[in-house]
């Protein structure tokens, strides 16, 4: 008799590769299939073909390259979001400008991740995108943080302001927990946080966001490095990230600091 599957099977997450290049979509397929709970349900060579695959196979992660001919992975992502918000999609390009950043995040993407990514870094992507998580290559995060941090650092009241950079002006909605577009925006970094962070947490991630160490945390409030390595790694988990960077970029844009 067949089985039916319960609450417990893991259900397999629908992947729509979105490549312009065969071998690399090889690539992404045969690394795809190195898992259990990933499949490849299409491919599509353009943005133009991802649009109509999307709407046939109805996956939940797209891998999304940007420059592609007839329609690029922008148009094509912002196209699919407007038709079905449930479908998740990182963009895997090449390119890490600050051009293609923004507009692939105002877009809609859930994720930006560069092809060079490693195998498993990428299968953690999708499965954290799937989830309802963000995930930007570390690289990526870094650029935003920095970008945003050099917004909000107040120029000297006695001195000109100088020039806003355009990414930093741009992302300011998406990065601004108060402005109506972080709303429109709040799929991009992931849903309310399941277990909120304690005072404690709040503290080290306050000193995340400033750059400081385990070991500078750890003598900046008094406590034992096992300590703050304990609640970095609880911090982390609460937030669905896996590295500091990503950790900081999501504590701005939550207004968590």
């Amino acid at each position: 008799m067949f089985e039916q599957p319960t609450d417990e099977t893991p259900r397999t997450i629908k992947v729509l590769l979105v490549e312009d290049h065969a071998l690399t979509r090889i690539g992404l397929r045969t690394a795809l299939k190195r898992t259990t709970d990933i499949s490849v349900v299409g491919e599509a060579a353009n943005g133009e073909e991802a649009v109509s695959q999307a709407e046939q196979f109805k996956p939940d992660v797209i891998l999304m390259d940007v420059g592609m001919p007839v329609m690029d992975g922008i148009q094509a992502a912002r196209k699919i979001i407007e038709r079905d918000p449930s479908i998740k999609i990182i963009m895997l390009t090449q390119h890490d400008n600050d051009r293609d950043i923004l507009a692939s995040l105002s877009a809609g993407a859930s994720g930006y991740c560069l092809k060079d990514v490693a195998p498993d870094r990428l299968y953690t992507a999708i499965r954290s995108v799937n989830a309802g998580d963000a995930w930007l290559d570390a690289s990526i995060a870094s650029r935003v943080l920095k970008h945003y941090t050099q917004e909000s650092t107040p120029a000297p009241s006695n001195e000109q302001s100088a020039p806003r950079p355009a990414l930093a002006q741009a992302l300011e909605p998406v990065l601004s927990p108060a402005s109506d577009s972080a709303k429109e925006m709040s799929a991009f970094l992931g849903r309310p946080l399941p277990e909120p962070l304690s005072p404690r947490e709040l503290e080290v991630l306050k000193l995340i966001v400033e750059g400081l160490s385990n070991q500078e945390i750890a003598d900046k409030l008094i406590i034992s490095l096992a300590t703050a390595k304990t609640h970095v790694r609880n911090i982390l988990n609460k937030l669905a990230v896996d590295d500091r960077t990503q950790a900081a970029v999501h504590a701005m844009r939550r207004g968590l600091v």
